[in-house]
Order: structure tokens, then C-alpha cells, then sequence
């Protein structure tokens, strides 16, 4: 009966061992004012990245944090910072990078202004809290 407690009990480890070694980080970083946040996230990000390849990253933007990924769009205190390109970069890397819908409705604003690496979600704070809840994803607001 030992052997069989001890063989389950050895199994168990083996298995959360396991389980916590395929985790993969997974971080949500939240930008709703891209003039304060943009040019410092995608800095922060970049470093992330660079120190944990493999973690799983998604930037939720709403209210003025959208801008950032409009065409166009550039640091407004260093002009020479293209912000799709820095974004495209981060994209290549597997980041998506979230528009929340209520915000382009309350600002008048069309999809078709935002860069292509930009994807859409109905709610930008919905979402930010189904990451957290749902897939524990940690939270960073730069």
C-alpha cells in the first residue's frame, strides 16, 4: 500500500513539475493615455521581451491611449519616434495590441485611421479584467 501512495504521490509531483515548467507568462499592459504612456510602454515592453521571450503580451488601449496606434502617430515630445513602426516590431514578437470600440464611438473615430498591426475589442476595460480573471494574466499600467 506504501508503494502505491508513494508511486501516486511521485506521479503528482511529476505532473505539477510539469504544469510549471509549460507555463508561460502572460502580461497585460494597460494604456489609456498615450501621451503620458506610449513611448515608456513600448520601451517597457521591448525590455520584457527581450529579458522573457516567451511571455505572452497584450496592450489594451482606450480613452486617449488609442492614439498612439492611429496612423501617423508620433512622440509628441520626440518627433523622430515613429510609433508604428516600434509597433510592428513588437507585433513581429507575437504582441497584440488592443482598441477598445467604446472609444472610437465616444470620439467619432473609424477604424480605418489606426495602424494595420492594430486589432479592435468591444471594451477595452471588459477586457483588461477578462485577462486578469479568466487567464491571470498580470497587470502593468507603465
Amino acid at each position: 500500500m506504501r508503494r502505491i501512495a508513494r508511486f501516486f504521490a511521485a506521479l503528482l509531483a511529476s505532473v505539477l513539475l510539469c504544469s510549471v515548467a509549460l507555463a508561460q507568462d502572460k502580461v497585460v499592459y494597460h494604456i489609456d493615455d498615450a501621451q503620458a504612456q506610449a513611448t515608456r510602454a513600448l520601451r517597457n515592453i521591448r525590455n520584457h521581451l527581450d529579458v522573457a521571450p516567451d511571455t505572452k503580451i497584450v496592450v489594451v488601449t482606450h480613452a486617449e491611449g488609442v492614439d498612439f496606434l492611429m496612423e501617423g502617430a508620433r512622440d509628441k515630445k520626440n518627433p523622430n519616434i515613429d510609433y508604428a513602426a516600434l509597433v510592428s516590431a513588437l507585433r513581429a514578437r507575437g504582441v497584440t495590441f488592443e482598441v477598445c470600440e467604446i472609444t472610437l464611438k465616444n470620439r467619432g473615430l473609424k477604424k480605418d485611421q489606426f495602424i494595420l498591426d492594430a486589432d479592435f475589442t468591444p471594451s477595452g476595460v471588459v477586457l483588461i479584467g477578462q485577462l486578469q480573471y479568466r487567464e491571470h494574466y498580470a497587470y502593468i499600467k507603465p
